[in-house]
């Protein structure tokens, strides 16, 4: 059996072997949401260490009854070098559990297509993310992980969402923490899931503890966790001094770096990935200065239409547009995007930065809000020099496309027409929902017939 050289700790995993096997009797799963940062990381080495003390000195079977799932979510737009990091984790957390037999299930969550951050954002026209209208957090991580809990759900009747928040993070967390917290109990009520309740194990470690558990105890799935430490070490701030830790002066902390979605805007600088690129992680830097340029982009006015989507319209007091971004402005943080993917995949092809179906998708929205100028197919193959990989689109040949040029010779705009109505009808495999097709097709006929008057 391995013992940990901290009261503290050992007293955490008592606590974790009650509450799974004594205090609750129930069969309530347990999920637990893991990022692979260095809480997340504690939290399921302490219970993993709980259920394997459970099954060597309670060897009844059906001690370990209770599911433990790791729940992950990939917002699809993670910062790669977690991203990478994170894939190789579950994948020995996924065999480990099994070699060892354990009641531990790796469930992997991401958006649905039509809620992606490149769909909002390049396909809708959404504004990036701010602090005031911060949409990313609903749509990429709370609906996708929501889903899998309401499939628990409806399977068992209730369930138990496992936190590695702790109070020594911030005031602020300390507040929402003790804020739902019932003395007395370990289990809370979850704040929008009915039938759900919360269990925050190590709410009372402090971060030098947390780091002793990192560098000191073998991680029980198997992995390196130097890789994890390094990483956090690399996007410290240079400002941010590591200090030793007190539990073991042997080993280190590297503080409290945070890390999620590399586009994200919502902060003012990314010092996490500035310091990685920084301390030798330089082909992240055309990343670092593509976000940038979204922040120094998303409130210029020629950017922007005078309504939202819902046709609302979008003036600021200054009498300038404040709406959804214009669809040339679009195409271009498109094109920007899809070079720099192609320059970071020379190095490192595995890196997909935005995937086909999304793509796919961008056109669809687009020949939707009848903006057919570029399209998105064109633009790929002008930087990547072959066809988006898809078997749900069937294109017009060329020698189609000349026969309807040489019919509508005398009046082109008839053969845009006819050209676009086609677009519209060529993707409908591709829509989530049929539903508007029709409108759509009638909206783009009566546009043209407005300007033929005109």
């Amino acid at each position: 059996m391995q013992v940990i050289k901290s009261k503290k700790i050992e007293g955490i995993i008592d606590e974790i072997i009650d509450q799974y096997s004594y205090a609750d009797t129930s069969e309530r799963p347990w999920i637990i949401g893991f990022s692979g940062g260095k809480d997340s990381t504690v939290l399921l080495t302490l219970v993993w260490i709980a259920l394997l003390r459970i099954r060597e000195n309670m060897p009844h079977p059906f001690q370990l009854r209770r599911k433990v799932y790791v729940v992950c979510n990939d917002t699809m737009v993670e910062n790669p070098i977690i991203a990478s990091y994170v894939e190789d984790v579950l994948k020995q957390i996924e065999t480990e559990a099994r070699n060892q037999d354990l009641p531990i299930f790796v469930k992997k969550t991401t958006p649905k297509l039509e809620e992606t951050f490149w769909i909002n954002v390049i396909g809708k026209g959404y504004p990036v993310p701010n602090n005031s209208f911060r949409w990313c957090t609903d749509k990429l991580k709370i609906r996708p992980t929501s889903n899998f809990l309401l499939e628990q759900l409806d399977e068992m009747g209730e369930a138990i969402v496992l936190l590695g928040t702790r109070y020594d993070e911030s005031a602020t967390r300390e507040r929402s923490i003790r804020k739902h917290e019932v003395a007395g109990r370990r289990l809370s009520k979850h704040q929008t899931s009915p039938n759900t309740y919360t269990y925050a194990p190590i709410k009372e470690m402090m971060l030098e503890e947390v780091w002793y558990v990192i560098n000191a105890v073998p991680s029980p799935w198997g992995f390196d966790n130097n890789i994890l430490f390094q990483i956090y070490s690399d996007a410290s701030s240079d400002d941010y001094e590591c200090p030793t830790i007190v539990t073991d002066k042997k080993h280190t902390s590297c503080g409290q770096s945070r890390f999620g979605c590399w586009t994200c805007t919502v902060v003012k600088n990314d010092k996490s990935m500035t310091s990685l690129v920084n301390k030798g992680r330089e082909w992240m830097e055309p990343l670092l200065n593509f976000r940038n340029w979204l922040v120094e982009g998303r409130n210029l006015p020629e950017n922007r239409k005078d309504q939202r989507r819902n046709g609302q319209k979008a003036i600021n007091d200054e009498g300038e547009n404040n709406g959804t971004y214009t669809e040339v402005y679009r195409y271009k943080i498109l094109k920007q995007l899809l070079l720099i993917q192609k320059e970071i995949q020379k190095e490192r092809p595995h890196i997909t930065l935005i995937n086909n179906q999304e793509l796919i998708a961008i056109q669809v929205i687009w020949n939707r809000d009848m903006y057919f100028d570029h399209t998105v197919g064109e633009l790929y193959r002008e930087i990547y020099n072959k066809d988006i990989s898809t078997n749900n689109i069937k294109s017009l040949d060329n020698t189609e496309k000349r026969i309807m040029r040489e019919v509508c010779e005398e009046d082109m705009e008839y053969f845009n027409l006819i050209d676009n109505l086609i677009s519209l009808q060529e993707t409908k495999t591709l829509l989530i929902s049929k539903y508007g097709l029709h409108n759509d097709i009638e909206n783009r006929i009566e546009k043209f017939a407005n300007d033929k008057v005109k």
